[in-house]
């Protein structure tokens, strides 16, 4: 499966959605993986200057914040229910019958998000670590092997209130941006295909969508972040890299 096709797969749901000025609270939590990278190097020049990170034209990041008292041992919290969320749930199939769902299923991926809808509206009015949006899996034989968890925010929310669920000393949330959707007339492929349009077009700004009589939307969904907590370093915990790597 080419990016193009799995972008397209991604668009789809968009267009399927469709877009309102106000997201609904279950629109604004659901998930999709554009292509990303972050090193280490720019995270940390970027550290603690108060401003999103722009990683691309169609990614954004919050800031690495100077770490406040209480910040690790939030973090520490965080990742040990993480942990037990992740013992529950090791096979698959209890995911599964505890209302999860796989996001498209039948689309080779490197990391399948399960996402639980009412975990997903859970959290566009609050955090509860018990509750992930989506547990990510990779494939495995006929089966699937857990890796970690994926917490949402509403699109809305600003750093502090991010901050507030999960120090930005430790994590960075990330979110899809300035996407570009084909004119309502345009079949999704072929718009996809021209490189144009979604989450890898080269449509970024709202002036050149619309010369392209295309469908603005500034941030697609919510925030996201993963969290690894089988890693052995709080590096790899909260890896941004890891985080973007299903869509190399």
């Amino acid at each position: 499966m080419t990016k193009i096709k799995l972008a397209n797969l991604f668009l789809s749901l968009i267009l399927v959605l469709g877009y309102l000025p106000k997201l609904s609270a279950q629109s604004d939590a659901m998930q999709n993986m554009p292509n990303m990278k972050s090193g280490n190097a720019q995270v940390e020049h970027n550290a603690g200057d108060g401003h999103p990170m722009d990683m691309s034209s169609h990614m954004k990041m919050t800031a690495l914040r100077r770490q406040q008292p209480g910040d690790e041992a939030r973090a520490q919290h965080i990742v040990e229910v993480a942990r037990k969320v992740c013992e529950k749930y090791k096979d698959y199939k209890v995911a599964l019958a505890d209302g999860f769902q796989i996001f498209f299923p039948n689309v080779p991926q490197k990391q399948y998000h399960f996402n639980n809808r009412e975990y997903a509206l859970e959290a566009a009015q609050h955090f509860n670590p018990e509750h992930p949006t989506s547990l990510i899996y990779e494939k495995e034989g006929n089966g699937y092997q857990l890796m970690g968890v994926m917490y949402t925010a509403p699109r809305g929310a600003s750093e502090d209130e991010l901050n507030d669920r999960i120090p930005l000393s430790v994590a960075q949330w990330h979110a899809h941006v300035n996407l570009c959707l084909p004119p309502a007339n345009q079949k999704q492929a072929a718009a996809v295909t021209a490189r144009e349009f979604g989450f890898h077009g080269s449509i970024s700004t709202e002036a050149d969508c619309q010369a392209a009589r295309g469908r603005f939307i500034s941030q697609a969904f919510g925030w996201m972040v993963h969290v690894y907590p089988f890693a052995q370093t709080q590096p790899e915990i909260w890896s941004v890299e890891r985080q973007m790597q299903h869509d190399d």
